[in-house]
C-alpha cells in the first residue's frame, strides 16, 4: 500500500572521535543506507535516486547498509542491486541482512548472490577491514536470528585495543553489545519511528511505553501496542546518536517506509566522519 505522507531525502552528517584511531586513517568517511524495503511500492524511485545521489557527493572511503533490502518477496533484489551498481565510493560496499531480508527460507541466499553479483559484500557473521588493518568492520546476524548467538564471540576475535565498527540492523543489539568494545554501532530497523509531532509525540515509541506499562487485561486488546513492543524494546533509540554504557549507537531512520508514511521523520542518508583521538593517561588505565 502506497504511502499517504512522504517526505524528500534527508543527508545527516556525524564526526565521531575513535580511541587509537591510526593518523592514517584520520577523516575516513562512512556513508549509511539503511531499510530500503525495495517491493515496488514502499521505497520510491524519487527517494532511491536522491540517496545514490548524496551518497556519491559524500565521496566516500566505504558504504554501509543496514539490512532490509527488500520487504517480504526476495525476487526485488535483482532490480535493487542494479539501482545500487550506481553508487560509488573507494573501498567498497559492505551490508547485513535485516528480518525483512528472512522472510522466506530462499531469501538469506537470493539476496547475498545478487549483491555479490554488483560486488557488495554482505557479512553474516564476519569481519573486514575495508581501509586496511587499523579499524575492523563488524557485521553482525540478524538479532531474531540464531546465528546472532555467535555474535559475542566473533567480536571477541578482535584485539582490544582494535578500533572496530559494528553493523547490527537492530538497535536492541546495543544491549548485549554492553560487554565488547563497541567504537560504533550502525543500525537501522525503526524507520526512526515514521510519525513524529515534534517535542510532543513518537508514534511508534508512545505505542511501546503504553504496552510496557498498562495491564496485560488492557494492552493484549490492542494489537497495535503489541505490534510495535514486537518490532523493538529500546525505543528510546528510535533515531539519531546514542550513548549506551560505554558504546555508542547510531540509528539511521532508513529510506523505505510503511504506511501511512513519514511526518517530520525524513529518509535518511547518514555521512560519518572518523577521527583519531588518543585515550588519556587514565583512561588508559581504566
Amino acid at each position: 500500500m502506497q504511502p499517504l505522507f512522504n517526505q524528500s531525502l534527508k543527508v545527516e552528517t556525524l564526526n565521531l572521535a575513535i580511541d587509537n584511531l591510526p593518523a592514517h586513517l584520520n577523516g575516513t568517511k562512512i556513508v549509511q543506507l539503511s531499510d530500503l524495503h525495495y517491493d515496488g511500492e514502499l521505497l520510491s524511485e524519487e527517494v532511491l535516486n536522491q540517496a545514490i545521489e548524496a551518497t556519491n557527493q559524500a565521496e566516500a572511503d566505504f558504504v554501509v547498509i543496514t539490512g532490509d533490502f527488500v520487504t517480504d518477496n526476495p525476487k526485488p533484489i535483482y532490480e535493487l542491486a542494479k539501482r545500487l551498481k550506481q553508487v560509488e565510493c573507494k573501498a567498497g560496499i559492505y551490508g547485513i541482512l535485516g528480518n525483512h531480508d528472512l522472510c522466506r527460507r530462499d531469501s538469506k541466499q537470493i539476496i547475498i548472490d545478487a549483491l555479490s553479483q554488483v560486488d557488495i559484500q554482505v557479512l553474516w557473521n564476519e569481519i573486514v577491514y575495508p581501509v586496511g588493518e587499523g579499524l575492523a568492520l563488524v557485521g553482525l546476524a540478524d538479532f531474531w536470528s540464531s546465528a546472532y548467538k555467535q555474535s559475542g564471540a566473533l567480536i571477541e576475535q578482535l584485539p582490544a585495543d582494535l578500533p572496530r565498527i559494528v553493523l547490527a540492523h537492530n538497535p536492541d543489539c546495543a544491549e548485549p553489545l554492553q560487554q565488547y568494545r563497541v567504537d560504533l554501532q550502525l543500525s537501522g530497523h525503526s524507520h526512526g519511528g515514521q510519525m513524529l509531532i515534534p517535542r510532543i509525540l513518537n508514534v511508534s515509541a508512545t505505542c511501546a511505553y503504553l504496552y510496557r506499562t498498562l495491564p496485560g487485561k488492557i494492552k493484549y486488546k490492542i494489537p497495535v501496542l503489541a505490534a510495535c513492543y514486537r518490532v523493538m524494546k529500546h525505543w528510546e533509540w528510535v533515531k539519531g546518536f546514542h550513548q549506551v554504557g560505554n558504546n555508542r549507537l547510531y540509528v539511521n531512520r532508513g529510506l523505505g517506509t510503511y504506511f501511512p508514511g513519514r511526518l517530520f521523520c525524513p529518509p535518511e542518508v547518514t555521512v560519518i566522519t572518523l577521527t583519531s583521538r588518543k585515550p588519556t593517561e587514565l583512561e588508559a588505565v581504566n
